[in-house]
């Protein structure tokens, strides 16, 4: 794995930057710095030690320019790669693409029992998300754990690292993003401890925070939770009230 670097981080654009050159021969990561899907592509750059060779580019998602939409990918989403003259999407393919097609230390095994396996994990990621942010608006301890457990049955396969190959793999970098702002959100909101009962799991956070090419990825806890609480906990407030107000009405009538 590729040697810390420190990086000063480039500014958002917004609706009012310019757009930058393109397919100028420069390969551009067109990104968030919040969101967890461009996360994962920032992950697997930084551990490639790749980050003289691909440039950062920085959205403000909440007023993002007009042009990436029209000039840069149609899609208007993030991640993209501009590389070899064309635009990638898609954050999977995307981890995959930058490990097969730029130099430095494969983040995938060739173990094929660790190929088959990074392969039922990652057609999990989808799953996993979708079952814990559907839990926000229900019950997450009852609702989320068995997606925990999942993560916490996977990291029993290989017992030659704390990772879910053993060795670090993009399969981690596909999850972690996620499960770190699960695991912030989950704690300050409900007081759901994602690793109580699951010490696999918990090992797995841990050895992952050690990884310089994570840290730097890092979202803000605060900024993180209040993001979450304006997009979950309005809607789960107003469940509530509603059903207060059903529960008066029927005990009058």
């Amino acid at each position: 794995m590729a040697t810390a670097v420190h990086e000063n981080l480039p500014p958002l654009l917004d609706s009012k930057a310019d757009q930058p050159p393109l397919f100028d021969g420069t390969t551009r990561l067109y990104t968030s710095y919040s969101c967890p899907f461009a996360q994962r592509v920032w992950i697997t750059r930084n551990c490639k030690g790749l980050q003289d060779k691909i440039k950062l580019v920085p959205l403000n998602l909440q007023d993002r320019p007009a042009w990436y939409k029209e000039k840069v990918y149609p899609g208007n989403k993030v991640p993209a790669l501009e590389h070899n003259g064309k635009i990638i999407g898609e954050s999977l393919d995307l981890i995959k693409y930058v490990d097969s097609s730029f130099e430095g230390t494969s983040l995938l095994p060739n173990d094929p029992a660790k190929k088959e396996f990074a392969e039922e994990l990652f057609t999990y990621t989808d799953t996993f998300t979708r079952d814990v942010f559907t839990s926000f608006k229900g019950d997450p301890i009852k609702e989320a754990g068995p997606a925990f457990d999942y993560l916490e049955k996977a990291l029993h396969n290989f017992d030659d690292g704390p990772f879910f190959l053993g060795q670090f793999s993009l399969v981690d970098i596909a999850y972690i993003p996620f499960v770190e702002r699960f695991q912030i959100f989950l704690s300050e909101a409900f007081k759901y401890d994602i690793t109580a009962g699951r010490p696999k799991l918990a090992v797995w956070i841990e050895e992952l925070n050690k990884i310089d090419g994570y840290k730097q990825t890092k979202t803000d806890p605060k900024q993180l939770v209040e993001f979450y609480k304006s997009r979950f906990l309005v809607w789960l407030t107003q469940t509530i009230w509603f059903y207060q107000i059903i529960t008066w009405h029927l005990s009058e009538s």
